[in-house]
């Protein structure tokens, strides 16, 4: 998940995909809906729910009920995990030597899934061009260097899947330099190499080149990453951090508890130095985005886009995103090939690439139009490992300008949300219903959700009138560290996490009339919970917020669902699915 996100700070009042009112579609009435409820495959819907912090939503065998009851089943979460091994070991930057190779594992498993020689399942490689040569750090060490005792290795790496391997932040140059250390930028000399806790910010290091500094050392953690146990870990992680693309100095990440052996050293001795060595790789190669589809059978020209970025080099963030994306593109695949699952009435694009920038991609050079994102970023943390929680982010609402419980925002913190920008839909309705029945099929999963707070490609989106959600962990005290391992990555939390993202992508872009009975009495549960606590803060203005929101939500959730023809004729029988034999690997 990208550092500093493109917050949203206004959104284009209106601009949301398919926004009609109900009199021009003729609304339904309540008989009519019962009747057309009927339709939908014979199936029990579930009688008790598992546990969600948030609004509660409506029980039945619709919406993602229909999809979520045979995709969690199918999820191979071995498969899953092979795949997160396999881009674990690699350190991912931008078209760099680890994001090749993910991108190429990641196209292979596709084409054997039978993209790109099946008919409707698409397989494209969008080249782009990139603003700075790619980058791929090969080896560094970082010594303490004491007068009269032996040099003392405090970090080094020379394999992509090293332990230390965050030590040089993104674009930091290859380096060969030493000099005595300097605890801060403002004690800094001629020839000093700095260490600090500070962070790397471009601020630090022109301040550092401008007092003579050689190198900067620092060992800056965010407050989020406070391993919650008493067992501390963090004192051993190493951030994963960036530095400017014409980066002035040669720069180094360490731990704080490397810092605090270099600050015990300077305490007792005035003769210490630090050693940076440091080679890295630049090459000159397009940026490719991996862009699965599978085709709609009705309007393939529009799309429910699910993106999960390649880039950043964390097991959890986001190998675990790759994995599980990858994992339902090819178990959807198989259901269709099988005859298992009819084609759904749009498409689905499964996108690979750059964070952000794939997202801009597939909007601009893939010839679709988004009709909803869900965007799959850090969806695999154990929470024993991690204490991080499965969360759900909606897209920018009333809880964004004022969060009233049980909104709570996470440790990422808000972004500014303009409310006179709001423009209601009803895919967080959506999300939250398939977080709550894949949780139910699964016999208890503890879920949550957060107001708007940007950071991934649902922003993308959104930013363009699209509405999107975010499937995602937090806190998790490992996040951009180098602890970020594959030991943190739970198979059972990507098949969980997978099968909601994929439940509520089939869910869109096959939404039928029966399925808006169930949405539409799950967002009048969300206004009752929403209009009470507003009573309770005695906050009028957003009580009435809420109210057009849901007014606006009711709207588009039944433009969704009785689209994308209104000829009058009735609707055509669903994308039916067989029931599937679990497999023994998911019993």
């Amino acid at each position: 998940m990208a550092r500093h996100g493109e917050g949203l700070r206004s959104l284009r009042s209106g601009a949301l995909v398919g926004l009609v009112s109900l009199a021009a579609c003729g609304a339904p009435s309540d008989q009519k809906l019962r009747d057309l409820s009927q339709r939908i495959e014979s199936a029990p819907a579930p009688s008790v729910q598992t546990k969600h912090v948030g609004p509660g939503v409506a029980v039945g065998a619709t919406g993602t009920f229909r999809f979520a009851r045979f995709v969690f089943p199918a999820f191979r979460k071995d498969r899953a995990m092979e795949t997160a091994r396999f881009a674990d070991r690699w350190y991912r930057e931008p078209g760099n030597e680890g994001f090749e190779a993910v991108i190429d594992h990641v196209r292979a498993e596709l084409e054997e899934a039978g993209y790109g020689r099946e008919d409707h399942l698409r397989l494209e490689v969008i080249p782009t061009s990139m603003e700075a040569p790619a980058w791929t750090p090969r080896r560094a060490r970082v010594r303490l260097l004491v007068a009269g005792a032996p040099d003392r290795m405090l970090h080094e790496f020379a394999r992509p899947e090293d332990p230390d391997r965050t030590m040089l932040p993104t674009h930091a140059p290859s380096a060969n330099v030493e000099g005595p250390v300097a605890l801060g930028v403002e004690r800094a000399r001629a020839g000093a190499v700095v260490a600090t806790a500070e962070p790397l910010t471009p601020e630090l290091l022109r301040r550092a080149k401008a007092a003579g500094a050689v190198a900067v050392i620092s060992a800056a953690l965010a407050p989020y990453n406070v391993d919650p146990t008493p067992a501390a870990r963090h004192l051993d992680a190493i951030a994963y951090a960036s530095a400017p693309a014409d980066c002035p100095l040669p720069a180094a990440m360490i731990s704080p508890r490397s810092l605090s052996i270099v600050q015990e050293a300077c305490a007792s001795s005035r003769d210490v130095g630090i050693a940076l060595e440091a080679e890295v790789e630049l090459a000159d190669r397009p940026l490719r985005t991996l862009v699965a589809t599978v085709e709609g059978a009705e309007v393939p020209g529009d799309a429910v886009v699910v993106p999960a970025h390649v880039q950043e080099p964390g097991a959890c963030d986001n190998a675990s995103g790759v994995a599980t994306v990858l994992e339902d593109a090819r178990l959807l695949a198989e259901l269709v090939l099988r005859g298992d699952l009819e084609l759904p009435r749009r498409s689905i694009a499964f996108v690979f690439g750059q964070e952000m920038e794939q997202s801009r991609v597939w909007i601009e050079k893939s010839g679709r139009r988004a009709i909803a994102a869900v965007a799959a970023d850090m969806t695999g943390e154990s929470r024993a490992e991690t204490g991080a929680s499965p969360l759900l982010e909606r897209m920018p609402d009333p809880g964004a300008v004022h969060p009233l419980p049980p909104d709570v925002h996470t440790a990422w913190g808000a972004s500014p949300v303009d409310a006179a920008s709001l423009a209601p839909a009803g895919l967080s309705v959506i999300a939250r219903s398939a977080l709550v029945d894949v949780g139910t099929i699964a016999r208890g999963w503890e879920t949550r959700e957060h107001p708007y707070e940007g950071g991934s490609d649902h922003s993308v989106f959104l930013g363009r009138g699209v509405p999107a959600v975010l499937f995602w962990h937090f806190p998790d005290f490992a996040y951009h560290t180098s602890l970020d391992r594959l030991s943190h990555v739970d198979p059972e939390e990507m098949r969980r996490t997978g099968s909601a993202i994929l439940a509520t992508a089939l869910a869109t872009a096959d939404a039928r009339a029966f399925d808006m009975e169930r949405y539409l009495e799950s967002l009048r549960i969300e206004q009752e919970l929403r209009l009470s606590a507003c009573e309770r803060a005695r906050d009028g203005a957003t009580a009435e917020l809420w109210k057009a929101w849901c007014k606006g939500a009711r709207l588009v959730l039944a433009d969704l669902c009785l689209g994308p023809a209104r000829s009058g004729e009735p609707d055509p029988a669903p994308a039916r699915p067989k029931p599937t034999k679990p497999s023994e690997e998911n019993p």
